[in-house]
């Protein structure tokens, strides 16, 4: 990514707000747009970054101001969010800048932050102000039982592998760092149909830098062993959190599995977590994730016991491993659309789906698919514009695209077909036939 365009969507309605977020995309696009001897001069990028520093503290001021005037219920949280990237984020970041003495390369994972920072800001909790949509992270716990959450964590990590655990974040979205592990663990804390879930993600490198380096392993992959000493790591890691809260007293822990990353975006998307950690020890990342749910009948993922234990660690890495499947990316409105291509495609593809064009754009930049089914109408950023939008960045220009759509009309298919599609498919086709086209399309 090298630009960033404001789009309709961004705008929220409040006039002083939008135009501040342009003004804050406009400083980033100058930052881009340095040229290469000056991206290369520490004292250039340094100066600018400061500027963008300094502009987006004072907007989030303004911001604040005028939630307050409005008499917005969700101000103090809004202010964490706010203070957590000025106070955290945002300091990790000029560190990485400090220590690589400007380098092109974090110059660009500075801007990169920034810009799914505030693009996801906006379109999120920026929008809630408005009424239009709930903030993800209304549910969280309150900051004092936060903080001190925060606390354990740092201290344990310290206290368990000599390691500094740093925060990057504590509203963290699930997004995908690294190679990493999915450990989820549920319990019951004696309360009526109610049970919390705990998810540690880790990065590879960082179990192999704490835990495998306690057991004095030295290779750089995962095996059965480590797998196994993490989950009673991660146990105890998780207990000695819970004992510092009186909310936390009782429980049992009646389940743990391994996730896949797609099972982790399943569990953390439909439910609001309470905390949401990130954390950066500088032998890789890991995220701390704690949601209250209600009981399931059916959870996800396959429950590990005493009897299958080794089994499920071994096929867990197995798959890990396992040559990657073509990855497909179906961008529809429809949930039904969704699921219906899921389930046709999923044996011999890796298939995520999202609902917009504005999602898909950041799925995109996250994790490159091999080819992407877009539909024709969907709302605010309809099928054509998103399509525009990539042909439009150097970088995704070539991201292979094919509509599955209902329209056939000659004038639609006329503007598609100029943005040079990889094909065009109509939904009306029977499932195998739409199933033969994109395997033709994988085969040519």
């Amino acid at each position: 990514m090298n630009h960033i365009a404001w789009k309709d969507e961004y705008n929220i309605g409040v006039d002083r707000i939008d135009k501040e977020h342009q003004r804050l995309f406009k400083i980033i696009n100058k930052l881009f747009a340095l040229e290469e001897k000056e991206r290369n001069n520490p004292r250039i990028c340094q100066e600018g970054i400061k500027f963008l520093k300094e502009h987006a503290v004072k907007h989030f001021e303004e911001e604040e101001a005028y939630m307050e005037s409005i008499g917005y219920e969700d101000l103090e949280m809004h202010r964490r969010l706010h203070r957590g990237f000025r106070e955290e984020t945002l300091p990790e970041l000029e560190q990485e800048l400090i220590r690589t003495d400007y380098a092109p390369d974090t110059v660009d994972h500075f801007l990169g932050v920034c810009v799914g920072w505030l693009i996801g800001h906006t379109l999120t909790e920026d929008r809630a102000i408005t009424g239009e949509k709930t903030s993800k992270w209304g549910k969280l716990l309150p900051e004092e039982e936060l903080e001190a959450i925060k606390d354990v964590i740092t201290k344990l990590v310290q206290d368990l592998f000599q390691l500094e655990a740093k925060e990057v974040s504590d509203a963290y979205g699930g997004e995908k760092f690294g190679k990493g592990v999915y450990y989820r663990l549920v319990y019951d804390m004696g309360e009526k149909d109610k049970q919390w879930e705990v998810i540690l993600v880790f990065e590879d490198r960082t179990l192999i830098n704490t835990v495998g380096k306690i057991m004095g392993i030295r290779s750089n992959k995962l095996d059965i062993m480590l797998m196994n000493a993490t989950r009673y790591v991660a146990r105890q890691f998780v207990w000695r959190i819970f004992q510092q809260f009186s909310f936390l007293k009782t429980y049992e822990i009646k389940e743990e599995n391994f996730l896949t990353y797609h099972q982790f975006q399943e569990v953390f998307e439909k439910k609001n977590p309470r905390v949401s950690l990130l954390f950066n020890t500088k032998k890789g990342y890991f995220s701390y994730c704690m949601i209250a749910s209600p009981l399931l009948k059916q959870g996800i993922g396959i429950p590990i016991g005493v009897d299958n234990a080794m089994s499920e660690i071994e096929n867990y890495l197995l798959i890990r491993e396992e040559a990657p499947k073509p990855k497909v990316l179906v961008v529809d409105d429809s949930m039904t659309i969704r699921r219906g291509m899921k389930g046709l495609l999923g044996e011999d593809y890796e298939v995520n789906m999202v609902k917009s064009g504005t999602a898909a754009i950041r799925a995109i930049t996250l994790d490159r698919p091999d080819l992407v089914l877009l539909d024709y109408e969907m709302p605010i950023c309809d099928g054509r514009h998103m399509l525009e939008m990539l042909r439009s960045e150097e970088d995704f220009a070539d991201v292979p695209v094919i509509f599955l759509t209902s329209r056939d009309d000659k004038d639609s298919v006329q503007k598609v077909l100029e943005l040079k599609p990889e094909g065009y498919i109509l939904k009306r086709l029977k499932p195998v036939e739409i199933k033969k086209r994109i395997d033709a399309y994988f085969h040519h």
